[in-house]
C-alpha cells in the first residue's frame, strides 16, 4: 500500500485516486477522525495498524510538513508512521528547500558525504 501510494503520487494522481486505490486493493479503511486517532491510537508496529494511519494522515494534509506533523500528532509508533507518511508526502509534494537545507546543515561530515555522493549518483 505504501509503495503503491508513492507510485501513484509520483504519477500525479490525486489524493482521492490514491485513497480509492488503497481501499480497493488493500482493504484498508482510510476514514478516520484525526482527534479520535490522537486520543485512542496506541503503539503498534504491525503494518495493519500503522500503514493505514500513515496514509490517512498524508491524505488529510496540506503540504509536506503538515503531513509529517499529523503523522506524529496521532502518537503510536511515531518514527514508523512519519517514515511511511513522509515517503508518500515527498512523492506528492516534494520536500521544501528550507527543510532540505536545515537537514543538510545538521549532518556531520561523514553523513554529508554519503548524502552528497548518493544525490550525485542519482542525478548523474
Amino acid at each position: 500500500a505504501t509503495a503503491a501510494s508513492i507510485y501513484l503520487a509520483r504519477k500525479g494522481k490525486s489524493k482521492s485516486e490514491i485513497k480509492k486505490f488503497v481501499e480497493e486493493n488493500f482493504n484498508y479503511l482510510l476514514d478516520y477522525d484525526l482527534e479520535d486517532l490522537r486520543e485512542n491510537y496506541n503503539f503498534n508496529e504491525t503494518c495493519q495498524q500503522t500503514v493505514p494511519q500513515a496514509i490517512f494522515t498524508f491524505l488529510i494534509s496540506d503540504d509536506f510538513e503538515d503531513s509529517i506533523r499529523k503523522a506524529i500528532y496521532i502518537g503510536g509508533d511515531s518514527d514508523t508512521l512519519a517514515c511511511i507518511n513522509g515517503s508518500i508526502a515527498e512523492a506528492f509534494y516534494s520536500v521544501p528547500d528550507n527543510i532540505v537545507e536545515e537537514t543538510i546543515s545538521r549532518l556531520d561530515n561523514q553523513l554529508f558525504r554519503v548524502v552528497h555522493n548518493f544525490r550525485n549518483r542519482i542525478a548523474g
